[in-house]
């Protein structure tokens, strides 16, 4: 089984010096964010799409970054969440643990090729659709597939996976030398992902052109946020 750790932004993630060397060489395979000043919200209401540019307050609602990992069950996962590097914020942060992969058959992948341009991270938010975890069209899902591979062919999509439901995640709390787990499923939907996307354009204009044109699932009402991948 696959986790997906996401680390939850807050204030410390939001500055310029995120992540510290300590926690990038501690993780050298996980995915970095730059803060959401570098950032974009779009939104599709079934016609058009709205566009707001960061930065967004409220940080705690966004990811600042994530690794996956291969674990047993998610008891495993939690566990090594548990022995996240202390060099990030002195000990005082907050980790999602989710399952990979979705019930309807959608496929995970990865690329393994360095970005030539600049990369983006697609995060897909998570609707009420998709925290029910309502099956989505097979006819769409094999669209889903063939608009990944020719991404991939086309040098366009570098990464994708879908995320299971967070009431079947878990949520880790760091803080004054201890940690606690909370189980989902948690109140925030907002808050949360159902899946992601790497792709790397020459232009942000070309990533927002990337968007507007793949077919998301459990539409019509669609929220993304475009995030720009730290290169290191």
């Amino acid at each position: 089984m696959h986790f997906m750790i996401l680390r939850r932004a807050d204030s410390s993630t939001e500055q310029a010096s995120f992540p510290p060397p300590g926690l990038t060489a501690a993780l050298p395979d996980s995915k970095w964010l730059h803060s959401s000043e570098r950032s974009t919200r779009m939104k599709y209401n079934g016609s058009d799409w709205e566009v707001e540019q960061g930065p967004f307050p409220n940080a705690h609602e966004m990811v600042a970054g994530f690794t996956v990992i291969e674990a047993k069950d998610q008891a495993e996962a939690i566990e090594w969440a548990k022995h996240w590097p202390t060099a990030d914020n002195e000990g005082e942060f907050t980790l999602e643990v989710r399952e990979t992969g979705c019930s309807s058959g959608c496929l995970g992948f990865e690329a393994n090729v360095p970005p030539q341009l600049t990369p983006y991270m697609v995060l897909l938010k998570a609707n009420e659709k998709h925290e029910r975890d309502e099956g989505v069209d097979p006819e769409h899902i094999a669209l889903m597939m063939r608009r990944n591979e020719e991404g991939v062919r086309a040098g366009v999509i570098l990464a994708g996976e879908g995320l299971k439901p967070a009431a079947q995640g878990a949520r880790v709390k760091f803080g004054g030398g201890r940690h606690t787990v909370i189980d989902g499923p948690f109140t925030e939907i907002k808050e949360l992902i159902a899946g992601y996307w790497v792709i790397q354009t020459a232009t942000r204009e070309e990533a927002y052109e990337w968007v507007r044109n793949y077919p998301f699932p459990n539409g019509p009402d669609i929220q993304i946020e475009l995030r720009e991948v730290v290169r290191q």
